[in-house]
């Protein structure tokens, strides 16, 4: 990267949001971008998260871009390698890796209100942007929790998304701490060959059955010569979650058969009732991320395995104390406990208009208009927002919505011309804010008698999405310049830019309705191309 270095679109975070939106920038003409990412390699979660047994919980094909088809997921539910090797494709088959900057942290974005730009400081250098997207993710940096005496272990710690793989945990006394989506598939990994395993368990999962299967070979061949196939096969997949959301969303008694069979699925594994009175939650099945496993149950009914119904407490040398006072001793702590979800540290790093940090304007809650722009942060829009998240589907959906977004963002930029920014406006964030947050109000995620990393300090949720991934692709679809307010260079109070007034804002959003479909660029695959060479 060199100094001073001016690009139009910064994209921070090279998993599938920022993949994604470099590949969208690409197919709506803008090539003066970089991508911005913090490590050595594109990956995002997929490649952070390597720890024995990492898989995803939605299905291969539906858990990918709809432009860039993988006809040979070689599983339902691909493992973490298939899934990094994927993003490692779709950067190749896109042209990706000149506008990469790797090794490059962002440590610090500043908004110029003279200039109208982002001024960005990297660990490998400086530069600016017309525009940011922030495509970091929520599960990006993990969270362990202060536990006292922490420092004084003898013994091996390490969070399931940073994992010591030159750390041999044979014969080891191992602490698995956290009950969540990485821990029920760390803990059957690791119980064979460890000699004690003890899981601390604040609150127990529901755990459904994992419908895993290899995929044939005939099965993948079919998708290769009939494309088709495998769009219909992700439609079924698609048009089963969109069924399931009104359950989650508006009726959450109707989880009950659900809640039957995830109980089975408990009775069949475990035979000890006193273990399974340990492992029976008391809260409505959705409240909390519903897990896949086949292998969690019966893993946790072998002898080398000890069920703690509490929390980790404190640690007092190489003793782990649980809060109900039961003890363990360990030469080994991996923490399952999750990710900065609701105080995302990135949002420390960005400065806005008025001189605020994202992190002190979210200190009542995040909230962003259409889960992509904040007040008072112009030209900055980040991918996997504020209540953006999902409880049922796949998050690719929601990502590539909000790519919809962002490529009328850049539209409306172009149509307006000059030096230009797009600010969200406060009633228009609150409005929409407003309107999600009542409808979350009848959601198990709210009604369902848990305390979940959906909900922030407050108590509010502000990650999930209470409707169907189609309401909001039809909320994204196109961006409405009466929700934002158009700043230009010139004298305004408290200095920066000045502002369109409303009647023009209005003429260019009509004039940027006529002028949506760019003309294709020299250099760029035609789609049908990409999407079967991504395929390949």
């Amino acid at each position: 990267m060199t100094e001073h270095e001016h690009v139009r679109v910064a994209v921070v975070g090279s998993g599938f949001g920022g993949l994604g939106a470099a590949v969208r920038l690409r197919r709506e003409g803008v090539t003066d971008f970089v991508v911005l990412e913090r490590a050595g390699s594109v990956g995002g979660t997929w490649r952070d998260n390597s720890y024995p047994g990492c898989a995803c919980d939605v299905p291969s094909h539906l858990y990918s871009f709809s432009f860039a088809p993988n006809p040979d997921w070689p599983r339902t539910f691909s493992g973490q390698e298939h899934i990094r090797a994927y993003l490692e494709h779709v950067t190749d088959v896109f042209g990706l890796r000149p506008h990469l900057r790797l090794d490059s942290e962002v440590k610090r974005m500043t908004w110029d209100g003279e200039k109208l730009r982002w001024d960005i400081e990297t660990s490998s250098g400086s530069l600016s942007a017309d525009l940011v997207v922030s495509a970091t993710g929520p599960l990006s940096d993990p969270k362990i929790p202060d536990i006292p005496g922490i420092d004084s272990f003898p013994g091996k710690v390490f969070h399931s998304a940073r994992w010591d793989h030159d750390y041999d945990l044979r014969g080891k006394r191992v602490a698995m701490v956290g009950t969540g989506a990485s821990a029920i598939q760390i803990v059957p990994a690791v119980q064979p060959e460890v000699a004690r395993l003890t899981l601390f368990q604040r609150t127990p999962p529901w755990v459904m059955p994992r419908v895993d299967r290899a995929i044939s070979g005939l099965e993948r061949g079919l998708h290769r010569m009939l494309p088709f196939t495998a769009q219909a096969r992700r439609g079924v997949l698609w048009g089963i979650r969109e069924l399931q959301v009104q359950a989650f969303t508006k009726r959450p008694d109707e989880l009950g058969l659900i809640e039957r069979l995830a109980r089975r699925n408990m009775v069949r594994a475990v035979k000890d009732p006193e273990l399974r009175a340990k492992l029976t939650p008391d809260y409505r099945i959705g409240c909390k991320r519903i897990l896949l496993s086949n292998a969690y149950y019966p893993a946790l009914t072998r002898p080398n395995v000890d069920v703690v119904a509490s929390g980790l407490d404190r640690i007092e040398g190489s003793t782990l104390v649980a809060a109900d006072g039961s003890t363990a001793e360990a030469d080994a702590i991996i923490f399952g406990t999750g990710f900065h979800v609701t105080d995302m540290p990135i949002a420390d790093r960005v400065v806005g208009a008025e001189g605020r940090t994202l992190a002190e304007a979210w200190e009542g809650g995040m909230s962003a208009l259409r889960g992509a722009s904040a007040a008072g942060f112009p030209n900055w829009m980040t991918i996997i927002g504020p209540n953006t998240g999902l409880g049922n589907s796949s998050m690719i959906l929601m990502i590539e919505s909000q790519l919809n977004y962002m490529a009328d963002f850049v539209r409306q930029l172009g149509v307006l011309g000059g030096r230009v920014a797009l600010d969200a406006r406060p009633d228009a964030v609150a409005d929409w804010n407003g309107k999600v947050q009542e409808r979350m109000k009848r959601t198990v995620w709210n009604t369902g008698g848990c305390t979940s990393w959906y909900l922030d300090a407050q108590g509010r949720n502000t990650t999930v999405w209470p409707g169907t991934t189609t309401e909001f692709r039809t909320a994204t679809r196109r961006l409405d310049l009466g929700e934002y307010e158009v700043l230009r260079p010139g004298p305004r109070p408290g200095g920066g830019a000045e502002r369109d007034d409303d009647a023009g804002q209005e003429r260019l959003r009509e004039q940027g309705q006529r002028e949506r479909r760019p003309e294709k660029r020299q250099g760029e695959r035609p789609g049908n191309q990409a999407k079967a060479e991504a395929g390949a």
